[in-house]
C-alpha cells in the first residue's frame, strides 16, 4: 500500500514538474517570437497583421507593410462649454461626421477619407456671423481642434488605425459643439470601454444599435449608449 502511495507521489509530482516546464518553454519560445518577429500587414487593409508574406485574410493580398508601433491616444477631457442662443446649425458638420463614423465601423478607410475631406471643408467653409460675439472665442476652440483631427485622418489614408486614433478626438470636438448649439437631430453619446483602455472611446450616433467605429467588424455591436443628446 505504502509503495501505491509513493509510486502515485512521485507521478504527479513528475507531471507537475513537466506541465511546468513545458509552459516554460511556451513562454520563452512566444516572449522570443514577440520581441524577433516583425509583423506586417496589408496595404489595403492595414487592421490585417502576420508574418510577411501571409495572405490577408480579407482579399488575399501579400502581407508586405512593416507593422508599427500605434500611436497611443491622448485621452479625452470634458471642456467646459457656455451655451449659445443664436440660430447658428451645426448640421452640415454633424451630417459629413456620422458619415465618418459610419465608414470607419464598415472598415472602409477609402470612404472614412472621402468622409474627413468633406468635413474639414464644411469646418472651413462655416460662417460664424449668427454666434454671439462673447462666444466666437469658444467656438474657434472647438472648431481648430476638429479642423486638426479631421486634417489628421485625411493624412492617414489607408491607415484605418491612425484614423480611429484621431477619430476618438473628434468626437469629442462633435460632443462640444452639441453642447454648444441646438439640433433637431435626434443623437446618441456611444462608449466602448474595450477601446484604449476605456479612456476616450465615445463617438456620437444617430442611430440606438450599436456600430462601432473603433473595432469595425471585429467587435461591431461591442459598446453601449451613455445618454441622448
Amino acid at each position: 500500500m505504502k509503495n501505491i502511495t509513493k509510486i502515485m507521489v512521485l507521478a504527479i509530482l513528475i507531471t507537475f514538474t513537466s506541465c511546468k516546464d513545458n509552459k516554460s518553454e511556451t513562454t520563452d519560445k512566444a516572449t522570443k517570437e514577440t520581441a524577433d518577429g516583425q509583423q506586417y500587414s496589408c496595404e489595403m487593409h492595414p487592421e490585417v497583421h502576420g508574418k510577411k508574406g501571409e495572405e490577408c485574410s480579407k482579399c488575399g493580398m501579400a502581407l508586405t507593410v512593416p507593422v508599427t508601433h500605434e500611436e497611443v491616444v491622448e485621452e479625452v477631457k470634458e471642456m467646459d462649454v457656455t451655451k449659445s442662443k443664436s440660430g447658428f446649425s451645426i448640421d452640415m458638420i454633424l451630417n459629413d461626421y456620422l458619415k465618418l463614423k459610419n465608414a470607419l465601423a464598415n472598415d472602409d478607410a477609402a470612404l472614412a477619407t472621402a468622409s474627413s475631406k468633406a468635413l474639414e471643408t464644411t469646418l472651413q467653409k462655416t460662417t460664424t456671423d449668427k454666434i454671439e460675439a462673447d462666444l466666437l472665442k469658444q467656438y474657434s476652440t472647438i472648431a481648430d481642434a476638429a479642423k486638426k483631427h479631421t486634417a489628421t485622418i485625411t493624412e492617414n489614408a489607408g491607415k484605418i488605425a491612425a484614423q480611429r486614433n484621431a477619430f476618438a478626438l473628434l468626437s469629442a470636438d462633435m460632443h462640444n459643439f452639441i453642447k454648444m448649439f441646438t439640433t433637431d437631430k435626434k443623437l446618441y453619446q456611444d462608449y466602448c470601454p474595450m477601446y484604449n483602455q476605456g479612456k476616450n472611446g465615445y463617438w456620437i450616433s444617430e442611430v440606438k444599435d450599436i456600430e462601432n467605429p473603433y473595432y469595425g467588424a471585429e467587435m461591431l455591436t461591442c459598446g453601449r449608449i451613455t445618454k441622448e443628446l
